[in-house]
């Protein structure tokens, strides 16, 4: 249902203004930011700065502090970057691979490895153990028959999440093949930000538990959209003002909700 609504929508194609340089790096600091306060992991925007880009470990929080580095490595280097698999074996081992550098800090999920156990979120129960590789293989099957760059990035993020192959880290290394696929064509990569999250993970909940895909398309084309209007080239902190006065790291869902920037000011 997925793959047919998909080839069926027309999509923008923002161009990846963030490939290089500052921008890069400041993109990849706030996609892996993002990618991991969506899961749990958090800290101030102040703390994130320091393990990033001063090689700190927070006080207490180590695995969490090489989850955010790891990320971000994965966000801002080649493979992981913008080198997708180019066959079904090589997808199998590409998430492994962006696995383990993510969760490298956490041997007890045992990262770059496929889960022992079946997993769950909520009440949506996913694939056995067994069947993940094969699982997999049939995903990417479906992935490289999409012609549209912004199609297949968006079917491999829920190929990856439906699966959830590994014990831990799923989400973020489902969000970093998405966006490989969309760094590889040239286009501008997707940043869910923390005000977004629900509009996020319900969508998704409702593919997999609905089989109504119109929801996830609309959610993650409107964050593709807000991602690709910032200007990532400015200092640090002013991307974080700019994101921050679009409501971005407002974790109160009810009263927030997410603004897209004034386009004029770019």
């Amino acid at each position: 249902m997925l793959q047919r609504a998909l080839a069926a929508e027309v999509f923008a194609h923002p161009a990846d203004l963030a490939s290089k340089g500052t921008a890069l790096e400041n993109f990849a600091f706030f996609e892996a930011y993002f990618s991991n306060f969506i899961e749990g992991t958090t800290f101030e925007v102040a703390e994130a700065k320091q393990i990033v880009f001063e090689g700190a470990i927070i006080a207490n929080r180590s695995q969490d502090s090489h989850d955010v580095l790891g990320t971000f490595q994965a966000a801002n280097a080649a493979p992981w970057r913008n080198q997708p698999a180019a066959t079904a074996q090589d997808f199998l081992g590409w998430l492994k691979s962006v696995n383990a550098l993510v969760m490298q800090a956490r041997p007890d999920q045992l990262p770059g490895q496929w889960k022992e156990q079946r997993n769950m979120a909520g009440n949506t129960l996913f694939v056995l153990p067994e069947q993940v590789p094969g699982t997999l293989v049939e995903g990417y099957e479906r992935i490289r028959a999409l012609t549209d760059p912004v199609a297949r990035a968006l079917m491999t993020m829920f190929v990856v999440s439906e699966v959830h192959p590994f014990k831990d880290g799923n989400g973020r290394t489902a969000r970093l093949a998405m966006n490989c696929i969309l760094s590889a064509a040239g286009i501008c990569r997707i940043m869910v930000p923390t005000v977004y999250r629900e509009d996020y993970l319900l969508p998704l909940k409702r593919l997999s538990n609905d089989r109504d895909a119109s929801p996830y398309v609309r959610s993650m084309t409107r964050a593709h959209d807000w991602t690709s209007r910032f200007d990532y080239e400015q200092p640090l902190h002013d991307v974080q003002m700019q994101l921050a006065r679009c409501n971005a790291f407002q974790e109160d869902l009810r009263n927030y909700r997410l603004i897209f920037p004034d386009t004029t000011s770019r």
